[in-house]
């Protein structure tokens, strides 16, 4: 790869990792290894870098690399103005900051034409040096010589001040004085547009009405909450710093001494600052404190994904899917074990048709017909109402005097509400049409909150990211940043989990390390074409799955019930001859060593050690021949609201009530408590000590015991508190 060398130095300067495990990282990554693969099964070549440290380098070289071909348009271009000299061509060879590249290549950057370009061509570039050299005391005299064409000596004294302004405002020891006052004492303010001060849209803007506060404290919610608003067209944003200060500090720079000279060489210093330089500097600095407020969102609406996407699964069980509503009805499903649908109805429990009798005679009859184990219920409009029925329904079930007919042979089922951000996307979605071409979107959509509860992960990976709700300010960062993170996390959790390979979804598979939509896409078709894979050496006989991909993919894909146990394992292929090695050291079987921990405890791993295989690769083939296939993520946990409290207007200050978080964010959680409104625990009323970063707290779905301390119903708004309640 070009540029390894430097990448390596510059990288691992950065990051404060070892150059030999950047170089090698760069070059797995250069032969299309991906991160996943490279952080699980290369810990030998990359000197054991986990997969954030991997993932760092990977976004680093892509960000050189467009500083790279950056610096090619700016060497080209200024041939071809032939002002390239040695020296210039060095420093661009040497410079890997984009900031200084670009103040580098701005004097010759092709640009419209200003007044200083109409200037030269008046020619009068020659007397605004003379003006800055500030020797002739008598500027007027100095002007007379470039009168001609109707330009009078104002004209040509104005003109040379224009060269000067522009000249300034190119400097880079100018850019960068001012640059440096940005850093250290820029403000940003914010200001209601006053047309629209009173209306309800800038309601939810009114703490940014007038305000101001240092830059370099401003958080990134703060900055994007701005930003949303200056879109919306309801505040005007703005950056300031001492404009009399910095013009002084500029002029130091240009003018010496006093007289005629010196006085317009003056003036043209603070024409620069306030027409050109004030207002690019002003911009650079809006558009990196934007940068940084975007890395900080899409930072944690990654972490939330993550913790999303890893929720506890409830497993192969045979699920009630329940999307609640009032006048349109609750639409019901019954999934099998697969999460195959089986069957799907409306029923109509709640006002204002209110056949609650009816309803309840239909979900005790699913729930025997269908073997009904869980009950999912989506959490959104009537999800408390939704789930206090069937929990009447199910407490028939119990009762002495019901009818045992009714009862399912697997007993009374489990009730989860679940999220159901999002599933009305999926439902309207081509992955749903293709899953379900003859069901409407409300019963794909009951389908999706079902299936959540079996397997979150397999589910919402069919789902855009930023429709899921765990974001902050999703919709207002660079939406290609966003999707290059989001996709890395989807892909890194895929990969954690694993994937069964005789029942993913060509969607899930698509996540899988070395495939991607087509190869995803042959892999179903093979299997539907042939049956379900019974090793993972079939995968070869995929259409266009060849060695490259097969070695990326391998060791993420299970077959549970393989002939060979280790198809069923995160081993990768490459490394099954090391544990038959070991099997056959212990004079036992693959299975054996398996389901013995008093043989695997005889392996001394150091004596399989090889120039390729080393310590890292051994203990992990050792940790997964303990749990092999073994599943990551918790174990799921049942949940209930506080039942005395329904709506907004129920709540109190002072009340402790149960909930659930459902969004992380720089400045505090969101926790569900059950009245269709997620309340606010702010960052400073998460624990009774100092809290950085919330994610240290808490995370997504735990559950917790809030404190209500506000209730704003105008603004629809609650605070809680965690600090002083015990977990």
């Amino acid at each position: 790869m070009k540029h390894i060398k430097i990448f390596t130095q510059l990288i691992s300067s950065e990051l404060h990792l070892p150059e030999h495990g950047v170089e090698n990282t760069l070059k797995l990554l250069a032969e299309g290894c991906t991160i996943p693969f490279i952080s699980r099964y290369r810990k030998e070549r990359t000197g054991g870098l986990d997969e954030l440290q991997i993932t760092a380098i990977s976004d680093r070289s892509e960000r050189l690399q467009e500083i790279a071909k950056r610096k090619e348009t700016i060497v080209k271009t200024i041939t071809d103005q032939e002002k390239m000299t040695p020296e210039l061509r060095k420093r661009i060879d040497d410079c890997w900051d984009l900031t200084t590249l670009e103040d580098i290549y701005l004097p010759y950057k092709p640009k419209r034409r200003t007044r200083a370009q109409v200037a030269r061509e008046q020619g009068l570039e020659p007397l605004a040096q003379l003006l800055l050299l500030q020797r002739d005391p008598d500027p007027k005299q100095a002007a007379r010589r470039f009168v001609h064409d109707g330009l009078s000596v104002s004209d040509c004294l104005k003109g040379a001040q224009d060269i000067i302004a522009e000249q300034v405002s190119e400097d880079e020891r100018s850019r960068n004085l001012i640059r440096a006052a940005f850093r250290r004492e820029a403000f940003i303010e914010s200001r209601v547009v006053k047309s629209k001060k009173d209306t309800d849209e800038a309601q939810k803007y009114s703490d940014y009405f007038d305000w101001e506060e240092p830059l370099k404290r401003c958080s990134s919610h703060r900055l994007l909450a701005m930003r949303r608003g200056e879109s919306d067209g309801i505040l005007r944003v703005s950056l300031t710093i001492d404009d009399d200060e910095a013009v002084s500090r500029l002029q130091r720079n240009y003018v010496r001494g006093q007289g005629a000279c010196q006085r317009l060489v003056a003036e043209a210093v603070e024409d620069g600052y306030k027409r050109l330089l004030l207002p690019s500097i002003e911009t650079e600095f809006m558009n990196l404190s934007k940068e940084r407020a975007d890395e900080e969102a899409i930072n944690v609406f990654a972490q939330n994904l993550r913790q999303l996407l890893l929720s506890a699964p409830l497993g192969q069980k045979r699920v009630m899917g329940v999307d609640p509503g009032f006048r349109t009805g609750c639409k019901v499903v019954c999934l099998d074990a697969q999460g195959n649908l089986l069957h799907h109805e409306a029923i109509f429990p709640h006002p204002p048709i209110n056949h609650r009798m009816q309803a309840t005679m239909h979900v005790l009859q699913m729930i025997k017909d269908y073997r009904i184990e869980a009950i999912a219920i989506g959490n959104g409009t009537a999800s408390r109402e939704t789930k206090d029925f069937i929990a009447d329904c199910l407490s028939s079930l119990s009762s002495p005097t019901s009818d045992t007919s009714q009862t399912s042979s697997t007993g009374t089922p489990s009730v989860f509400v679940v999220s159901e951000d999002g599933a009305s996307v999926y439902s309207a979605s081509k992955v749903a049409r293709d899953e379900f071409p003859d069901e409407d979107v409300t019963v794909r959509g009951a389908v999706s909150i079902g299936r959540r509860l079996m397997d979150p992960l397999a589910e919402l990976v069919k789902i855009d990211p930023k429709s899921i709700g765990v974001g902050q300010y999703q919709h207002d960062v660079d939406q290609t940043k966003l999707k290059h993170s989001l996709d890395q996390t989807v892909e890194s959790c895929v990969n954690l989990v694993g994937v069964n390979l005789n029942t993913a979804s060509q969607h899930l598979l698509t996540y899988v390390s070395g495939l991607g939509p087509v190869l995803a896409q042959n892999i179903v078709d093979y299997r539907r074409d042939n049956g379900a894979f019974t090793s993972r050496a079939q995968l070869k006989k995929v259409p266009r799955l060849g060695p490259a991909a097969f070695q990326q993919c391998a060791g993420f894909l299970r077959i549970p019930d393989a002939k060979n146990p280790l198809d069923n394992s995160a081993v990768h292929p490459e490394s099954y001859h090391i544990v038959e090695q070991m099997a056959k050291d212990q004079n036992c079987s693959v299975n054996d060593l398996i389901n013995n921990k008093g043989t695997r405890e005889h392996i001394d791993i150091k004596q399989y050690v090889t120039a390729d295989v080393g310590l890292p690769t051994l203990t992990d083939i050792m940790k997964e021949l303990e749990k092999p296939g073994r599943d990551p993520r918790e174990q799921i946990e049942a949940f209930e609201f506080d039942p005395n409290v329904q709506t907004i207007e129920d709540l109190h200050e002072g009340m402790e009530l149960p909930g659930i978080v459902t969004n992380i964010t720089n400045f505090g959680a969101f926790v569900d408590i059950g009245v269709h409104q997620d309340g606010l625990v702010h960052v400073s009323q998460l624990a009774n000590k100092y809290v950085s970063d919330p994610t240290k707290v808490v995370h997504l779905h735990q559950h917790v015991r809030v404190r209500v301390i506000a209730v704003d119903l105008r603004r629809q708004r609650i605070s809680l508190s965690m600090r002083g309640i015990s977990q």
